[in-house]
Parts: structure tokens; sequence; C-alpha cells
């Protein structure tokens, strides 16, 4: 294993490190227990704080800043953060509103934050996302995985939290955007988490992961290597039976088309990705009215990558196209 590493041990602290003095005009880095917030706390609104294992940058600290987090939460690699570090947290973002957390239906990750909510002197609820269409239940969570669409729901909240809604109205479009919102990902090489020091899963250079997870978790099958369009054809074909089977009806609707890299796959692979799975989500009547390409929720070193789709209404674009301000997504209205 070749990697820029010290000592594992010091990895997470360094980097975190590095990210705060890099974007030291946005965000704060508080330590024992680590965590991060927006660089000038907001006021009179509802905070919105999300978390998980490192390993998915810029998923969540990137994500820290106006329209989106109010703080995150960073664990170990692909370990849950801790309950006093959610604590602190919510504490220190408190603005008088309560507090949203945005979790990943992850086992250890919905325990801790609940824990962290049961301690809390004021108000707090969660919005629980579960985007990934590829298993129903793994030895990680308790029904859908939560994956890249996460992002998506942490943008439009986040949006909504800048207008000072309460926190139920939140809470509600939260969830709203989730049930909205389909992901199915790929991997063509396993991730090597650094204390482990070599890859998760073993895969042959003539194989492929279909429905794996952010965490290096198997999917639905292991398949022989085929081209770009017909890979790109199985994860729409998931995508479109999962909108179906929940009764959602996709056909003639807008929709934000978001192709992620798992961070060692080139924007080149990517793009194409995205011009194959565009033209077949049109040929099912859906019309792509926002776009994003690129690496939004990564695992660590993982060749691959993941469509998701996140049916718009007037308010969920909206809130999409809202101005935002962070280290890894901004734009202005």
């Amino acid at each position: 294993m070749k990697k820029f590493i010290n000592h594992v041990d010091d990895l997470l602290v360094e980097s975190l490190s590095g990210f705060a003095a890099a974007h030291s005009d946005l965000v704060q880095l508080h330590l024992e227990p680590h965590y991060l917030t927006r660089k000038h706390k907001a006021l009179d609104k509802v905070a919105i704080i999300s978390g998980g294992g490192s390993g998915h940058e810029p998923l969540h600290s990137g994500y820290i800043g106006y329209g989106m987090l109010d703080a995150a939460c960073p664990g170990h690699v692909f370990t849950s953060p801790t309950p006093d570090q959610m604590l602190a947290a919510a504490e220190y973002v408190h603005a008088g509103k309560g507090v949203l957390f945005i979790v990943k239906n992850y086992s250890g990750d919905v325990m801790n934050f609940e824990m962290a909510a049961e301690m809390l002197p004021f108000e707090s609820a969660t919005v629980l996302t579960s985007d990934d269409v590829a298993v129903n239940n793994s030895t990680y969570t308790t029904g859908r995985r939560g994956v890249a669409g996460t992002m998506i729901v942490e943008k439009c909240v986040g949006s909504l939290a800048e207008t000072g809604a309460n926190l139920q109205a939140c809470k509600t479009f939260g969830d709203k955007v989730n049930s909205n919102i389909a992901s199915m990902g790929v991997a063509l090489t396993s991730c090597t988490v650094p204390a482990a020091g070599r890859p998760t899963f073993d895969i042959d250079h003539t194989e492929l992961e279909m429905g794996v997870g952010i965490h290096g978790e198997p999917g639905r099958r292991r398949e022989a290597m085929r081209e770009a369009d017909a890979i790109v054809k199985d994860l729409v074909a998931a995508i479109m039976e999962d909108f179906n089977m929940r009764g959602l009806h996709a056909e003639g609707s807008e929709a934000l088309l978001l192709v992620n890299g798992f961070a060692g796959t080139p924007l080149m692979e990517l793009y194409l990705i995205y011009n194959t799975a565009a033209k077949l989500f049109a040929k099912h009547g859906i019309t792509v009215a926002r776009s994003l390409v690129g690496n939004y929720t990564t695992a660590l070193d993982m060749a691959g990558a993941s469509i998701t789709l996140c049916l718009l209404d007037e308010e969920i674009k909206q809130h999409w196209d809202n101005a935002v301000h962070t280290p890894a997504l901004r734009w202005k209205i």
C-alpha cells in the first residue's frame, strides 16, 4: 500500500487540520472531541448537522457553510463519529431553533446520533437518508443505505433552513427530498482502508461489483466487466425499477442527475457515464433539468461510480438552485 501518510493514527487529525487551514475563511476545526463548524456561526435558524466515517470526502465536512451544514462530525475512516462529538457540535451551533441531524442509514451512525439526540437539552429531529437501491439490508444497515443522495438532502434542507423555517418544516422537507432520490453504484476496484493496509475485497481485473456500497460492502452481484453503456444501462434500470416499486411516477418528471465518482475514476469516464445515463433517462420520459458530475461522496481510492436521480418539484428545484457557499459546493442564484 502506497499512500501519503505519516502515521495511521495521526491521519484523521492531520487531514482535518489541513482542510481547516485550506478553508479557514469558511470552517473552524474543534478538537477533543473533534468536529467542524462554520467559521461564523449562523443565528436564528435551525442548525443542520451531519457526519459519518471519514474517507467519503468531501462528504460531510466539505459541505459546511451558507446554504448547507452548520457542523459536521467526522469519525475515523469508515467508522461512525461518537455521541460526544455530535453533542459538542450541536451545543456549539445551536441558534435557538433546534437542531436537525442528517444521518446516513448505517447502524453505527444511527445509534450514535440517537444517543446524542437523547442527551441534548433542546429540541432536535433527524432525517435518515436511504437512497441506495442496491440492497435493502446489509451488515451495516437495517434497510436501504444512505449514499450520494445524502449530499442532495443536505443542500436542499440547508437552503430551507436559511429562510428561517422551523425544525418540523426542515425535517418534513428532508424526508420528502430523500423519498424522491434513488442511487445505484458500481465498483471496478476495491478501496484500501489505511489501517488495514490491503484492499477491502478482492476483485479480478475482468470483473466488476454491481451495487457496491461506499465502504466497499458487497453489492447485488459480481459479474464480468463489460462496455460502459451496458453497465450504465443496468444502473439506470435499477433506479427506474425502484421508483416504480415505490409508486413514484418518474416518467414525465424533471430530475436532477448526479454522476458521482468514488475518487479513483477519471472525470473523462464520469462524463461518459453521464452522457449515456442522460440519454437513457430521456427514453423514460425524464427531463434532466439539473446536473452534477464529479467526486461528491467518495470511498477512499475506489475506482467506480454511482448514478443518483432526484425527482424535482418546484420546491425541491428552488432549494437546489438557491445560493450555496461551502468548500466543495458553491454557486450564486
